[in-house]
């Protein structure tokens, strides 16, 4: 992939899949580490397919046999040097507090290095796409941050919805103002 803000919507799709309601997206910066994380309350998985999920061939798509979200993350951070990690409880075993957790840390100064993209577009898509979805998001680089709570909207908004075309266009705006004060 072209820009690791689409990395993110792959895996923020694999946990709307998974039935999350509630989905956090973080990305921890510094000038010479980025580390992104998505954190999520769905099913999880079991400990045999976790073990298989970094393999092309192991996916729940039904439309092919090939799931090449995780294996692109992870070539991307170990091209910088950097690595996945990927830990999950299975709903199964853990029926109280279960989900899954995909982390890539990247070496930002190196040559490879994947640029985030337009990681507001994504965020925005993410939110239109499942405005019933709790979605955290955090951008930190220094003591700067990006912030959205879609819990927090909700509550200011009342019965207006967060897929409404006003409340999306404030949402990417909202976004892009902090960026520029991140820049």
């Amino acid at each position: 992939m072209k820009e690791l803000s689409l990395n993110i919507l792959d895996i923020a799709q694999n946990s709307v899949k998974a039935k999350a309601d509630k989905i956090d997206i973080t990305i921890e910066e510094t000038d010479e580490t980025m580390l992104i994380s998505v954190e999520d309350n769905g099913c999880g998985m079991t400990a045999d397919f976790l073990e298989s999920v970094t393999n092309p061939f192991t996916t729940t798509r039904t439309t092919r046999s090939v799931g090449l979200g995780i294996p692109l993350l992870q070539l991307a951070a170990a091209q910088t040097g950097g690595s996945v990690e990927i830990t999950s409880r299975h709903k199964s075993e853990y029926p109280d507090n279960h989900g899954t957790r995909t982390s890539a840390l990247f070496y930002k100064n190196h040559i490879d290095f994947t640029p985030l993209g337009d990681i507001a577009s994504t965020v925005v898509t993410l939110i239109q796409g499942q405005p019933g979805i709790e979605w955290n998001f955090l951008h930190s680089k220094g003591d700067k941050k990006v912030e959205l709570h879609t819990e927090e909207m909700k509550e200011k908004l009342g019965d207006v919805p967060l897929d409404n075309f006003e409340v999306i266009t404030w949402i990417g705006e909202y976004l892009r103002e902090q960026y520029d004060e991140l820049s």
